[in-house]
């Protein structure tokens, strides 16, 4: 019987919020909604103030907050981070992960020289047409040109005026041909034929990374423009506006936050049908052995994909899935439900690529500043660009893993 209580225990600490107090008890959400129940597991003592639990059993409250208490993550003010796991709230073991600050602040010292010769090489594979001058205007700058100032201004996070120093300083050095005008950088974002050499670009810089990534985690996350939505609102009879969005389907590395595949769709693009094309990209350069996903991208379809990509699905399960597809999903679905510690181990990866939206929007802004659609897929895709730049100078000096491109040697 306290199999089945286990079980609900951990379903409440995985979807439901458990409080602690300051004298060391629970406050424990019931899944009834009536209200909330105290939870003491101080010095050993478990009780809760539930019916189950007065009649002398171990009720599923006391499970979620064993469950919740297993794990918990402090980061020191010396940059480690250290990992308490608990078992059974009696063997507790301590694991600290130093931060490598040498590595670390070399790799911050020297971050926007490397960034501007890893982004020269990768342009070095690509093969562009040459620049056109239209009769009685100014002659238009090459795509290889156009491409390197916008995502070196991506990069930046600064405006077209302020810009232009640093620019004007890789004109010097020879990284452009031509110094563009700064009111003229982002508008070469509107250009079509920018799309696929940047996607191109992102798949690229994710290679080097080969030898140290095997497990991945796949997500979506949106980005803000500067186009608004409006629509009529008959119920309260008046017009209501929003920011558009664009959205960005991507899989990454658990380990460098590498992005390795990318998809950038409108607002309403569903999740679900993207892990197919995204995981059959990322398995032409990696080698899968495991893919965390939401409950988002439960499906069949998703399933047979990642098996066939040669790696192991960790995907969520939805409360109302049961295992009547039969196959690889239902096979799926009982080691959800019989190994839910094992198979939280594995899905607890998916975290990273939280950690990678994080670290993009927080380091080139969680908006693209253009308006129209190729514009704002081009924006998105050159901040991955840059992430994944970053990633790679991060990966040299921590990890020694030298950024070659298109299959030359070091």
């Amino acid at each position: 019987m306290n199999n089945a209580r286990e079980q609900r225990g951990q379903d409440i600490a995985k979807v439901a919020v458990l409080a602690r107090n300051p004298n060391g008890s629970w406050l424990v959400p019931s899944m009834s909604g009536n209200g909330k129940y105290v939870v003491n597991v101080a010095d050993g003592k478990q009780s809760c103030t539930c019916p189950d639990c007065e009649k002398g059993n171990k009720c599923k409250h006391i499970f979620a907050v064993e469950f919740a208490m297993k794990r918990e993550t402090t980061h020191n003010a010396d940059g480690s981070v250290t990992v308490t796991e608990t078992v059974e709230l009696k063997a507790t073991k301590r694991t600290t992960y130093k931060q490598n600050w040498p590595a670390y602040n070399e790799a911050q010292t020297n971050e926007q020289d490397d960034f501007q010769q890893l982004l020269a090489d990768l342009w070095s594979g690509i093969q562009t047409p040459p620049a056109k001058s239209p009769k009685g205007g100014r002659p238009s700058l090459s795509l290889s040109d156009a491409t390197f100032s916008v995502v070196f201004k991506v990069y930046s996070t600064f405006s077209g005026r302020r810009f232009i120093s640093d620019l004007r300083a890789a004109h010097a050095d020879g990284r452009i041909t031509r110094l563009p005008h700064f009111n003229s950088v982002l508008g070469y974002l509107d250009n079509p034929a920018m799309t696929p050499i940047l996607e191109r670009l992102i798949i690229e810089s994710s290679k080097p990374l080969a030898a140290v990534e095997s497990d991945f985690a796949i997500d979506s996350t949106g980005f803000t423009s500067s186009r608004f939505h409006r629509w009529y609102d008959h119920k309260y009879g008046s017009f209501k506006q929003e920011h558009d969005w664009v959205k960005a389907h991507f899989i990454c590395g658990v380990k460098t936050n590498v992005v390795t595949a990318v998809d950038i769709r409108d607002r309403n693009a569903n999740d679900i049908q993207f892990l197919p094309s995204l995981v059959e990209q990322t398995a032409k350069n990696f080698t899968m052995k495991e893919l965390s996903a939401d409950c988002a991208y439960g499906s069949v379809e998703n399933f047979n994909a990642i098996d066939k990509a040669g790696a192991v699905p960790y995907v969520q399960f939805k409360t109302s899935t049961t295992g009547a597809a039969g196959g690889l999903f239902k096979k799926a679905f009982h080691y959800f439900c019989f190994n839910r510690e094992t198979f939280l181990a594995h899905y607890h990866k998916r975290s990273n690529i939280e950690s990678t939206v994080s670290m993009i929007k927080a380091k080139f802004r969680d908006h693209v500043r253009s308006k129209t659609d190729v514009a704002m897929k081009n924006g998105v895709l050159a901040k991955i660009l840059c992430h994944n730049i970053c990633c790679l100078i991060s990966a040299f000096y921590e990890l020694k893993i030298d950024a070659t491109f298109w299959g030359a040697t070091a």
